[in-house]
């Protein structure tokens, strides 16, 4: 998948744009009827909107569904792939993060199961 846009006086198919908005972390993002939302992030620069555990950024890898580089929330969808859901207006989509928050590293979870439980 490109981040370029195709305007509308060079569609080939000739194509009716249907503005949309949607809201992506708070801030509106404008696209068009038809794309996904994905397709709305890069016609809007955003090459990544996830971060994985190792916090390299995570956008649009497969483009077709097959993997999970674009997951988003969508309203109170979670784990939605951005690359296959059409964006509809007013969408409110929010960006997720794999990355460890502190105290849940790998460091902390050894420490957390080296501890001696303690009981009644």
């Amino acid at each position: 998948m490109s981040p370029r846009r195709v305007r509308a006086e060079a569609d080939a198919v000739g194509r009716q744009e249907g503005p949309l908005r949607i809201i992506v972390d708070g801030e509106p993002v404008d696209g068009i009827a038809g794309q996904t939302i994905a397709g709305v992030l890069l016609a809007a620069d955003r090459l990544s909107w996830r971060r994985q555990r190792s916090g390299a950024p995570r956008g649009v890898f497969c483009g077709i569904g097959v993997c999970f580089d674009c997951l988003v929330t969508v309203g109170e969808d979670r784990d939605v792939r951005s690359c296959r859901r059409r964006a509809r207006d007013g969408d409110v989509v929010t960006t997720q993060t794999r990355q460890a928050e502190p105290g849940q590293g790998r460091e902390a979870q050894a420490l957390r199961t080296r501890e001696p439980e303690t009981g009644p």
